[in-house]
This record gives C-alpha cells, structure tokens and sequence, in this order.
C-alpha cells in the first residue's frame, strides 16, 4: 500500500510518499519533502500568513514529491492529512487540498492526529520496541506510554510547549528565525559557559514553562541595558553573554523533561525513551535523555531533522497504518481541529 501524506499544522509545509509492503517489512520512504514559512527576526508566525504560504506551496510540492517517488497517482491509495493539533488557518489549507486531492483522485481521506504522527515514524525509523516517549515540539510537550490501545498521556505542560518557550525566548534577542529559533538558541547555548538561576517549575509528572520564560526575559532586559560595568557571574567573575542566557535556559528545561520522563520509566517498568517532535532534534537534549537512560541501564532513541521536525512522512505513515485497519475519514467529517489530544486516538494497528 501507498499513501501520500500532507502536513501543514504550524510553519512546515511537509509532503511525503510512502509505501508498507504487502508482506510486511520496514516501510520505505519514497519522498519527504518540506518548505517553512520564515517570519522576519524578533517575529512569530501568524495563522493568516502561514496558511497563505502552504496554499502557495502545496501544489508544487505534491508534483515534486510525486516526480521523486516515482510512482503515479493510480498508485496512491488514500490521502492522509494532520487533522490536529495545530493553528486553526493553517489546518484548514491543508484540509482543503487533502480533500482537493482526493475527490480528483477518487481517492480515501485518512485523517490524522499530529502527535501520533510524530510516535509511530519514531518508532519506525528507531526500531524501539515499546518506549516511554517524550514529545517536544513548538505545540506539545508530553511524556507518553502505550497501554490498552491508547497513546497515554503520564505528563505535560501546564501552559506553554517547551518549544514555544524556546522560541519565544529567541524572539526576545531578535534571534533570526531561519532555520528555526531553537536550533539558533541551541548553537548559542554551545557557547554559554555560566549557568544562571532560572525557576525550576516541575509539578508532578507536569511542567510549567511560563514563568521560566518570564525569568530569562527579566534577564535578558538586565543585559541589554546601558550600565557603567558589564553584569558579571558571582561565582567566576565572568562577564554574562546572550549565549549564558540561552544555555542556562536549556539546562534548566531539559533537565525538567528529563525528570517528569524518569519518573515515567520507572512508573511503567520501562528501559527505553524515544524522543519525537522538533526540540527532539536538539543534541543537549538527546545528550541529557541519554546520560538518564545509561543510568537506568536503558536506552535512548532519536531521529535527525529529517523526521523530528514537522513532516508529510509521518502523517502519511500514520495514516497508512489505520488505513490498514479499515479506517477511513468521510468527506464530510475531513474537518480539522486545534484540540486534538493524543490519547484520544484507538491505536487498532497495536496489539
């Protein structure tokens, strides 16, 4: 079977080709393409732009993904979509050309949900097993394990992703937003050398990134303002940098999902994390999860940009998948929608 899946839930416009064998067997990815929608420094995206720019793109990117597959459109046998979560306007561009696409084609609509997208190509490029999973990204951050068909949710942020604190905080130092404001602040955090006191917000097996973000912002104004001396470090004497403010920020975050994530292994018995969605990419990230997991006697699982950051692929592999349960979206249920947790989905294709 072949799907061709579409993704366009925030400022990545992802279309991807993908086919599972008929006798089983790792599935082979025939196209991932993707274009992001790139707001000026110091910006965020708004919904408005971002979906005009995915109805910009979209049918470029179909043909070019069609062109690199090889295959015809008699060869595609549904059309997958990212039902949610995501940003209303742009959910609804790509809802529009799925359904677009599927009545020229004649082909099923699969809807599907986001997050799942992000687990099941996790677990299909990693070969992880049966994984404790921590999804990081722009939009979500939740510490996840199957169970009873169910991708359940142990932990999660109580208001803002630890993405979008990321981001924003890089909006704050006018950071350039290509290729994308956290991978900016990672390669500034590198050359942090001072860890500073930021709130440390672990509630449970939740998080709070709000007032961490308030913090450094309070921080990061105290830097840029016009004082006789340079603000040094108490402990070395070393003047305090931008870079300082990046890395203190990253520790202080990461070391908080790393936490709420333990505590999730030990919970359910579990030796293996697999880290999904787009902060996934990040190294101190992956370095920090991976210390844990060795501490554990345990393993960590991750994928590179090409399938952490928001893609096609995913939502075409995932869609595939229920696709081969016997699911399908009707047209007139191909709606979209911002609110769309994981552990709502029925996980038919998991024993």
């Amino acid at each position: 079977m072949i799907a061709l899946g579409l993704e366009g839930s925030a400022n990545k416009l992802g279309v991807g080709i993908i086919l599972h064998p008929p006798k089983g067997g790792p599935a082979r990815i025939l196209s991932n393409i993707r274009h992001t929608f790139v707001s000026p420094p110091g910006e965020g995206f708004l919904p408005k732009d971002t979906a005009k720019h995915h109805r910009s793109w979209v049918v470029r990117l179909v043909k070019q993904a069609l062109q690199e597959s090889g295959v015809s459109v008699d060869d595609v046998d549904c059309i997958c979509y990212t039902k949610g979560p995501g940003m209303g306007a742009p959910l609804q561009s790509v809802a529009v050309a799925a359904r677009t696409l599927s009545l020229l084609w004649n082909k099923e609509l699969v809807g599907v949900n986001h997050c799942v997208g992000h687990i099941e190509m996790g677990r299909e490029i990693t070969k992880a097993q049966n994984p404790v999973v921590l999804y990081v990204s722009g939009g979500n951050t939740q510490v996840i394990a199957y169970a009873s068909q169910r991708y359940q949710i142990f932990g999660e942020t109580l208001d803002i992703a630890v993405g979008n604190c990321l981001d924003r905080f890089a909006r704050t130092l006018n950071i350039s937003n290509d290729p994308a404001p956290g991978y900016n602040i990672e390669q500034m955090a590198k050359k942090g050398r001072h860890l500073l006191d930021l709130p440390y917000a672990v509630k449970g097996m939740d998080c709070s990134f709000s007032g961490i973000l308030a913090s450094v912002d309070i921080l990061a104004e105290k830097l840029e303002k016009p004082v006789p001396s340079k603000w040094r470090d108490e402990a070395s004497g070393g003047v305090i940098t931008r870079e300082d403010l990046c890395f203190s920020l990253q520790e202080t975050v990461f070391a908080m999902l790393v936490e709420i994530t333990e505590r999730a292994m030990a919970h359910v018995g579990c030796n293996q994390v697999l880290v999904v969605g787009g902060v996934g990419c990040n190294e101190r990230l992956q370095e920090m999860m991976g210390m844990m997991a060795r501490d554990r006697r345990g393993s960590v699982f991750a994928t590179d940009e090409r399938f952490c950051i928001d893609n096609g692929i995913m939502i075409a592999h995932a869609g595939l998948l229920a696709y081969g349960t016997g699911f399908t979206t009707p047209l007139d249920e191909s709606t979209c929608t911002q609110r769309f947790r994981t552990d709502e989905v029925f996980v038919k294709w998991r024993v």
